[in-house]
């Protein structure tokens, strides 16, 4: 027999944990070897535990999010281990935050149990696994790059939606003003709006960004 797939649980909630214990203990092939509850955690445990594949929840409460996790996790050592993103969010700028950290797959919650297995062998094998709202939305931005916002805007207008003011924002992303106002003005013009409460409410409408 081969070897089980070790998997690493990472969400900071107890009963989705639970749940997705219950998923995979009955289910031959399969080893959890560790859960964490934050995304620091979640590092930490991937570096000593050395699992095949990490089960990645995006929104960890006030530390560390998924995305910068992932991007910690699969940019370690020599043969890190597949992280499969598994969340209840599919906005863009979720979306391609995961993708550009290195996940190797995207599943949400409401994914049935057999769907989940097999993304994780799929994960573990080193293949990509897409929830079809997912694939739907990054082949609807490949069909039209040019209407679509970049990784680097979607950051700039979810920091907007928080309520950062441009030098808040700059702080954060280590840019000048002077970039972040440009990268304001490429957002109106993609979205056809003009000013930052009508960019983040289209925004929103469409999903490139999660509702606050």
């Amino acid at each position: 027999m081969s070897d089980p797939i070790r998997i690493l649980l990472v969400d900071d909630h107890p009963v989705v944990r639970s749940g997705i214990r219950a998923m995979l203990l009955d289910q031959p092939g399969f080893a959890l070897v560790g859960e964490a509850a934050t995304g620091e955690e979640g590092v930490a445990e991937a570096a000593r535990l050395h699992p095949d594949v990490v089960l990645m929840d995006l929104q960890l409460g006030a530390g560390l999010h998924g995305a910068e996790a992932t991007r910690r996790i699969t940019s370690a050592g020599p043969r890190p281990p597949h992280v499969l993103v598994l969340t209840t969010f599919d906005s863009d700028s979720d979306i391609l935050a995961a993708i550009e950290a290195g996940a190797t797959g995207y599943l949400l919650k409401d994914a049935p149990p057999e769907k989940l297995h097999a993304a994780i062998r799929s994960a573990a094998a080193g293949d990509s696994t897409l929830a079809p709202s997912v694939a739907s939305r990054l082949l609807g931005r490949m069909r039209a790059p040019s209407a679509t916002l970049t990784g680097r805007e979607l950051e700039v207008l979810g920091l907007v939606a928080e309520g950062l003011s441009n030098r808040q924002i700059s702080k954060r992303l280590f840019l000048s003003e002077t970039t972040v106002k440009t990268h304001l003005v490429h957002i109106y013009a993609k979205l056809e709006v003009d000013s930052r409460t009508a960019a983040v409410a289209a925004a929103t409408r469409s999903g490139l960004i999660r509702p606050r």
